[in-house]
């Protein structure tokens, strides 16, 4: 069974004498005690998904190896910060975990919250998405459009009557779009051709999905990705955001499942992700693939704090 974990004595780091120098966690509080919607921390132990996929092991431990890396940096915020706590897999228990999860977003999402879910495997994008779809459900007249934004190397798109793995939950979802009658929008960007097979290719073409290839990335092409990932945009009404790290090369994110050969610098993906925070329409963020076992002076670690520091920058 899946468990949720306190928040106690996870927060701790620099404290600076001079006035306005507040760090992450002095300013991070129990969900409990909000009173007001802030961004609300999800943590999801778990690597079930991984192990499945036949991947190695260790991304279970990726909630408290990004709260370490995020509780010296600084504060730039307005509103307010807290800590759900962890939705744990014990026992392989990974359907019980992403259910539990979703329970969770859609809960946070209710109380008007910003969940940004810190990963676990890629599995966690199953149980992400739901709990969005789960809040929206009971709203307006017509299925929601529900955009999801991935920066992957991969697809994850496998077939998922085989198995329920890290490698297949955004075919999870369309099966799901498919069977409720909701559309399914889905772009994503930074993918490895050496990493996903033809047949991955043929079943995103066959999806309509928005692919743009690692090597089509670069400094030179940033504008038109930019634009076709404003197109995207514009044609959904909310967006859920999920940044599998290894989409990053190997250089800056070492402590991944998979590390990549080539992959997306930070410096490439930051414009990227602003455009999905600026969009007005995201609800939902999370970052999978942290596997601090393999993370260099914690490198990856410090990218994915990074990466929540510019997600949560607004407001």
């Amino acid at each position: 069974m899946s468990a949720e974990q306190s928040t106690a004595g996870r927060w701790s780091g620099r404290i600076d004498p001079e006035p306005d120098s507040l760090r992450w966690h002095q300013v991070v509080q129990p969900v409990e005690s909000a009173r007001t919607p802030g961004v609300a921390l999800l943590g999801f132990a778990c690597d079930e998904g991984v192990r499945r996929n036949q991947g190695r092991p260790g991304a279970s431990g990726a909630p408290a190896a990004i709260r370490k890396a995020l509780a010296s940096l600084a504060w730039h915020r307005e509103g307010p910060a807290f800590d759900a706590g962890d939705v744990a897999c014990a026992g392989g228990a990974l359907e019980a975990a992403q259910a539990q999860l979703a329970a969770r977003i859609a809960d946070l999402l209710a109380a008007g919250h910003f969940p940004v879910v810190l990963g676990g495997g890629h599995e966690v994008a199953f149980g992400s998405w739901q709990g969005l779809a789960r809040h929206l459900a009971g709203h307006g007249t017509h299925p929601p459009r529900i955009g999801i934004v991935n920066f992957d190397a991969h697809f994850d798109l496998r077939d998922p009557a085989h198995a329920h793995s890290s490698g297949t939950p955004f075919a999870q979802i369309a099966q799901t779009c498919a069977a409720r009658g909701w559309p399914f929008r889905y772009a994503c960007l930074g993918v490895s051709r050496a990493s996903n097979t033809r047949a991955l290719f043929r079943r995103a073409a066959a999806l309509d999905v928005l692919v743009r290839e690692d090597r089509e990335i670069t400094p030179a092409t940033l504008a038109e990705v930019g634009a076709a990932l404003d197109r995207f945009l514009a044609d959904c009404e909310h967006v859920y955001l999920t940044i599998d790290l290894d989409v990053l090369p190997a250089w800056e994110a070492p402590g991944v499942s998979a590390p990549a050969a080539r992959g997306v610098p930070l410096a490439l993906l930051e414009p990227l992700l602003e455009r999905v925070r600026d969009s007005g329409k995201l609800r939902l963020a999370d970052l999978a693939e942290l596997n601090p076992e393999f993370d260099l002076d914690a490198r990856t670690a410090r990218v994915a704090a990074r990466l929540v520091h510019l997600l949560t920058l607004n407001g």
